[in-house]
């Protein structure tokens, strides 16, 4: 019976390190840890894929779990003012520092866009909550936070245009007045799904005639910016990193457009593009627009192109992917020409990583001033690990440098 009971033990914690374990490189700090914090995600993802396959609910349903465990009810403290409010009906939390005696001084503003794929996360979240109320305390900054809708309930362009419309709100000079905002010194920021709605808001924003007040600057945390080619070097050697594999970034883009199945199917292929969309394969084309360095092993192939009437089409969803709201990266030179300074941060061990690179490159042969930011033991995600017990060494460093920026830049 003892002997059984050894075997059974033995059993399970070789069971346990075995689904543990994942051959992350050994680059990244903290990796035990990383592999720790992603053993649950892949469980949780493993439960998802299981509960959509028997009908109960929809992978991204189950999946929101992680945004409901770090959800927090954020209130003010004795440095932070915190508001819940709503513009041009879109949920907002803004926060704001508390009041001295006197106090008439115009501050500068930051408006965050949280990430999550645009189907997951939320501005309640506790590490943006936390990171909210770091950048109001270190930079006497306003921060307004966008609780934006999100797909699959609300598809493309639907989580663009309410980011969108709240920016355009709180631009209003007298909107800045209410708050005591500078109108030269205001930034549009975001990581992830969130980098790719700041981005795409400051392209759209200086094509509004008659704007007066103008975003000052972008700041793109490991943004996503281009669905066309989801094959490029850094898709290709992370595919199966912790946190963000290829399989969910693929999942995250075809359920930002649709429900459809086929599209998933299409885009994990890399078939997905028809011939509206070929015509933009230019501005993406990584082995012009990468460094060499970021090459590494691979050799540039043209995604395929289905023509019409095959494969997903010309309509509905296959019509966004073309679309710059959707993926800024694809908008012409003259576009990029008029954008605000920009802070990129890409991270080496991400499938996004050259989607940020790209980007950099493109900006800065417009004549923007750019500073990019690329840490080369990093991982997507890492700037959210504040919270314990997924707090990261590299997720401090990564704020730090990102509110320094803010702090010398806006």
């Amino acid at each position: 019976m003892r002997f059984g009971s050894i075997v059974l033990f033995v059993a399970l914690c070789s069971f346990s390190a075995y689904y543990i374990y994942e051959p992350v490189p050994e680059e990244i700090e903290e990796r035990w840890k990383l592999m720790l914090t992603n053993s649950f995600f892949r469980s949780l993802s493993h439960l998802a894929d299981l509960s959509e396959l028997l009908g109960l609910k929809d992978y991204m349903g189950v999946m929101y779990f992680i945004t409901l465990a770090e959800k927090v009810v954020p209130v003010s403290d004795k440095h932070v003012k915190v508001t819940e409010e709503k513009f041009d009906g879109v949920e907002v939390v803004l926060y704001q520092p508390k009041q001295r005696g006197g106090d008439a001084e115009l501050r500068r503003a930051v408006i965050y866009l949280h990430g999550g794929g645009w189907c997951l996360g939320s501005s309640r979240m506790s590490p943006y909550d936390l990171l909210a109320r770091k950048i109001v305390t270190e930079l006497d900054a306003v921060v307004l936070s966008v609780e934006y809708r999100l797909a699959p309930a609300h598809h493309f362009p639907v989580p663009y245009e309410d980011v969108y419309s709240v920016v355009k709100h709180f631009l209003q000079k007298g909107v800045l007045a209410r708050y005591s905002v500078d109108p030269g010194r205001i930034a549009v920021s975001g990581d992830s799904a969130g980098g790719n709605l700041a981005a795409a808001v400051s392209q759209q924003l200086q094509k509004e005639p008659g704007q007066q007040v103008h975003l000052k600057a972008q700041a793109l945390i490991y943004p996503v910016l281009q669905a066309l080619d989801l094959n490029t070097p850094s898709y290709q050697q992370n595919q199966d990193m912790p946190i963000l594999p290829r399989t969910l970034m693929v999942r995250f883009w075809s359920e930002y457009f649709t429900s459809d199945k086929a599209l998933f199917r299409a885009m994990m292929a890399n078939t997905h593009n028809n011939p509206e969309s070929s015509s933009l394969l230019k501005f993406v084309n990584w082995s012009a627009f990468l460094p060499e360095t970021y090459h590494r092993k691979y050799n540039y192939s043209a995604p395929s192109v289905v023509q019409e009437g095959e494969g997903v089409g010309m309509d509905g969803p296959s019509r966004s992917i073309a679309d710059p709201r959707a993926s800024p990266l694809l908008v012409p030179d003259s576009a990029l020409r008029s954008l605000p300074k920009a802070y990129i941060l890409t991270c080496e061990y991400d499938v996004l990583r050259d989607d940020g690179i790209m980007y950099v490159t493109r900006l800065r042969a417009a004549g923007v001033e750019v500073t990019h930011e690329h840490y080369d033991t990093g991982f997507h995600g890492g700037l959210m690990f504040t919270v314990w017990p997924t707090d990261f060494l590299i997720a401090r460093r990564m704020t730090d440098n990102y509110i320094k920026w803010l702090e010398e830049n806006l």
